[in-house]
């Protein structure tokens, strides 16, 4: 165990309550749940119970629009075209396709996630994601690598757990129900990995650690929707704005002229409320001279142009193109204006990639070492492997790869390989090698038969030399 490990536990605990106040507003946002901010208070009340707030879910789609891009094809080591079959027998065996969708959709949505890697019930170390609600890291201000970082759970019997990672190890603590204090488990693991743990995925982090309002520190990151959440609050108000106009345009408001207060109650004699009255068919009244009519219906036009005035406001700031959302942009024409509309989405996506490769690189770092092989220079340069996060047809996509292979440098041989625009085209890592054993196997073919057909010519010269002879 490391020195001071309680105080540094007990920190980051406290970070991780200062931060959890933070994430909620993310997560309501991705949820749908943050509720109306602009309505009036007067307006509620007088519709009372009949409007339910109208929420248009920009940040999930959003988030689920970058999170699309982000697929991890395998992991391989520098020099080799191909993904290492160990590192991805790891990541099947930890059902690493979910994991990763789960991990990249959190760090997207609430600023960050977390991945842990330990050792398994069996030999395959054990990956798993945690979610920023549960842990919590801080970097080496030197170094700007994980210095220490935190996870905790909680038990059905209300028992609370803590790990603390430290490069050297790590160290677990439980506090039962009604205890007054934190006591070490027992299970406190020392190694030699310099390296700890938990890596975080962390969305759009900054050098920085300025202090913001209602978090400790903005290298933390922040969602990939921060600068969508006024426009989305406009527009969710708009659209319930539009609602309550629409009940007046299906019953519109009326006048009257001779009635007295009696003629607006009901018949308990309590006072109607704004919408009995303009929902009522039907109003019967003694007085003769009473007179009844009706105001012109409200025109909507004014709320749909708003609310396409405030999506394209939206993906502008957030790089999507128009033809995601139809009733704002036209379709392209054509694949290359397909291309051109998202070429600032695929950039960023790019940006993530990136930033995400170096993350799950230590991931992999990490594997080798709880399997016990040496993370030596080699394993400080895993490559992550990822899709394209472009969407160019496949037909266009497949007719540029066929010429890149067909080309001729000047010393004859290919701008490509086989296997590498197999690999620019999508195929995973299994169906590579089972198309390179196809290969191989039509070549032994090709072989036996070309050896087969020489033999046969081979016999049949002799056989009529040797008739001539007879």
């Amino acid at each position: 165990m490391i020195e001071n490990a309680e105080a540094v536990r007990d920190r980051l605990l406290r970070r991780l309550s200062q931060e959890r106040r933070f994430l909620t507003r993310y997560d309501d946002y991705f949820e749908g749940e943050q509720g109306l901010k602009y309505l009036a208070p007067e307006v509620r009340e007088q519709i009372g119970t009949r409007l339910v707030d109208l929420v248009i879910n920009l940040p999930r789609y959003t988030t689920d629009v970058y999170e699309n891009r982000l697929d991890i094809m395998g992991f391989r080591f520098p020099g080799k075209d191909d993904g290492d079959k160990d590192l991805w027998d790891v990541w099947q065996h930890n059902d690493g396709d979910m994991l990763s969708q789960q991990a990249h959709r959190d760090s997207l949505a609430i600023s960050r996630s977390y991945v842990l890697v330990g050792e398994g019930d069996d030999d395959v170390p054990l990956i798993t994601a945690q979610s920023a609600f549960d842990a919590i890291h801080e970097d080496d201000p030197r170094t700007h690598n994980v210095r220490y970082g935190v996870n905790q759970w909680t038990d059905e019997d209300g028992a609370r757990w803590v790990n603390l990672f430290y490069p050297t190890g790590r160290t677990t603590w439980v506090k039962k129900p009604k205890a007054t204090g934190w006591t070490v488990d027992g299970k406190t693991e020392e190694n030699t990995f310099d390296l700890p743990r938990l890596v975080p995925l962390i969305n759009d982090p900054r050098i920085l650690g300025r202090r913001v309002p209602g978090r400790s520190d903005q290298r933390l990151g922040r969602s990939v929707f921060h600068d969508l959440i006024g426009p989305t609050e406009a527009l969710n108000k708009n659209l319930t704005d539009m609602l309550v106009s629409g009940e007046f345009h299906a019953m519109p408001r009326r006048w009257a002229t001779g009635l007295t207060e009696t003629d607006f109650v009901d018949e308990a004699g309590k006072p109607l409320d704004t919408f009995s009255l303009i929902a009522g068919r039907l109003w019967g009244v003694e007085n003769k001279d009473a007179k009844f009519g009706q105001f012109a219906e409200a025109s909507l036009d004014n709320f749909h142009a708003t609310a396409k005035l405030l999506v394209q406001f939206a993906f502008m700031q957030l790089g999507l193109p128009a033809h995601y959302l139809p009733f704002v942009g036209d379709n392209p024409a054509s694949a290359d204006a397909i291309r051109s509309s998202e070429s600032q989405l695929v950039k960023r996506a790019e940006r993530k990639q990136s930033v995400l490769s170096t993350r799950w690189e230590r991931v992999q770092r990490l594997v080798l070492l709880t399997q016990g092989k040496p993370a030596d220079e080699k394993a400080r340069q895993i490559e992550t492997m990822w899709s394209d996060p472009a969407t160019p047809t496949f037909a266009q996509k497949a007719d540029g790869t066929v010429k890149l292979v067909q080309a001729k440098d000047s010393s004859g041989r290919s701008i490509i390989t086989v296997d590498q625009a197999r690999e620019d085209l999508g195929y995973t890592q299994g169906q590579r090698d089972r198309m390179r054993d196809a290969d191989a196997a039509a070549d032994d073919s090709t072989l036996a038969a070309g050896v087969r057909a020489a033999a046969d010519a081979e016999r049949a010269a002799a056989g009529v030399d040797s008739g001539v002879a007879v």
